[in-house]
């Protein structure tokens, strides 16, 4: 009797362990691939006749493309410590490029931890969270250690090739990120992919997918590129000649149709570029993106040639948008649609909606909520929704706008002193609506993006837009008390 009950105890535990193994073989790995500056604009599946991303496009048409999609704040430490949190910049209180998010949100969940306590495996290798750019390439930047399991941080030729000063700036004798972080730099690279930074990330990235590969991973895949110094090797610079490259064209009154805090973003230094150096700072960027491209197709093949890409969540996005001139401005942090604009893709592949493009507005604080419940893991409370409906249905009914924020330093005319403001822009599907100060004190805007997606035009003194205006004051302000 006794050797009857160990033989169905042995029984027992075989078929919980099968269970156990069935039940990590159907979760989903899920990658997530984040470019950093990366603006829509120069992605040929958003549109762009001229820079080329073959291996993005093909990532687009294998699954959901978002047309409307926003960052949180168009600057790379909050934005990162907003996605990967799923809290809005207000929660984190993080506006700046220097503050780790837990000193002032110590306890909260990232979406690593979410993965871990789903038993995945969970690393990254390059910049998820904030790294001062080039200078903190190699190190962990501000980094959040309970996130992940493992992290590497690779430091490719990119970064020798500064230490060389082989890399020409617009601001030469700049001091620390304003040599090159701060501004445009560049530098068309004798080296190979395999040598620079993002090229080594690539590489570890498919390596951790090899070892492993036979439980649940959750990969982070932060690439520099197009970040500038634009450092690529020098064969994606010849794919631009700057003689075929177009400088943006701004109208001469453009600056006075919108409050001054709009334009606030604009560096010195980039008001006196030449049309050749203009050119040249084109050709750079796109060679950049084309190169970072190259790099996702290591990292596509990589899962490809492992057999998992029909068991693996793909997400890819950026950081926030960027400016190449449009405005009269350069890189970041402008509530225009160039900066504030993502791309993203989302890739499951048991979703209905692969090969659609979604036109619904969504966020990237909505980037937590929806990994986890693809997933299929219980998310904490965030700030985000789940996009799984849209990812399903890009078609669905939504109704969520989008909210994207900055901060500015102004002159107060009371106290001649430097007083802090905040700028709100709420993004609809046709309209964006911006306010700067609390009540719009320091001015409003409207833009219709049916009319006028070039946001050339302000319609906040337009007597019958007067209404849309209202709406969107109260939209904003429900969103923000909501959250």
């Amino acid at each position: 009797m006794q050797r009857f009950g160990s033989l169905w105890y042995s029984v027992f535990l075989f078929f919980m362990a099968c269970n156990l193994f069935a039940a990590d073989v159907a979760k989903k790995n899920v990658l997530l691939i984040v470019s950093d500056d990366l603006t829509c604009s120069t992605l040929s599946c958003y549109g762009s006749k001229i820079c080329q991303s073959p291996n993005i496009d093909k990532l687009a048409a294998k699954g959901v493309r978002f047309t409307k999609a926003y960052c949180q704040f168009p600057l790379c430490n909050p934005s990162r410590a907003s996605f990967l949190t799923g809290m809005r910049p207000d929660v984190t209180k993080v506006y700046e490029n220097a503050t780790q998010f837990r000193k002032n949100i110590p306890d909260v969940q990232t979406l690593g931890q979410t993965f871990q306590k789903g038993d995945y495996f969970v690393a990254r290798v390059g910049k998820l969270y904030h790294y001062g750019v080039p200078a903190q390439i190699g190190t962990d930047g501000l980094d959040d250690p309970p996130s992940w399991q493992k992290v590497i941080n690779p430091r490719g030729r990119d970064k020798d090739d500064e230490d060389d000063n082989l890399i020409f700036s617009l601001n030469p004798n700049g001091k620390g990120s304003g040599r090159f972080g701060g501004t445009l730099s560049w530098l068309a690279s004798t080296g190979t992919d395999e040598t620079h930074t993002d090229g080594l990330i690539a590489k570890a990235v498919v390596g951790l997918m090899e070892e492993h590969q036979s439980k649940p991973f959750f990969l982070a895949c932060g690439f520099f590129r197009p970040h500038t110094p634009y450092v690529a090797p020098k064969k994606y610079f010849e794919l631009y000649p700057t003689s075929s490259l177009i400088p943006a064209v701004v109208p001469p009154d453009h600056l006075s149709k919108f409050p001054p805090p709009a334009f606030m973003s604009h560096k010195n230094e980039h008001s006196n570029m030449t049309d050749e150096l203009t050119r040249q700072a084109l050709q750079a960027y796109y060679a950049s993106t084309t190169f970072m491209d190259s790099q996702v197709k290591v990292v596509l093949d990589g899962l490809e040639k492992l057999k998992l890409t029909n068991n693996t969540i793909i997400a890819f996005t950026s950081d926030h948008g960027y400016h190449l001139g449009e405005h009269t401005l350069w890189q970041k942090q402008s509530l225009f649609e160039n900066s504030a604009r993502v791309p993203l893709i989302i890739y499951d592949p048991s979703a209905k909606g692969n090969g659609q493009v979604c036109e619904r507005t969504v966020e990237l604080v909505d980037l937590h909520a929806t990994l986890a419940d693809l997933a299929g893991l219980p998310p904490p409370k965030t700030n985000g929704e789940s996009l799984k409906p849209l990812v399903d249905n890009p078609q669905a009914e939504w109704n969520h706008p989008a909210i994207s924020q900055v901060v500015r330093n102004m002159n107060d005319p009371a106290t001649i002193k430097k007083v802090q403001i905040s700028g709100y822009s709420i993004r609809t599907e046709r309209y964006r609506y911006t306010a700067w100060g609390e009540q719009g004190e320091n001015g409003i805007s409207l833009i219709d993006y049916q009319n006028d997606p070039a946001e050339l035009n302000n319609l906040a003194e337009s007597v019958e837009h007067q209404p849309i205006i209202k709406r969107h004051q109260a939209l904003l302000k429900k969103t923000l008390e909501t959250n």
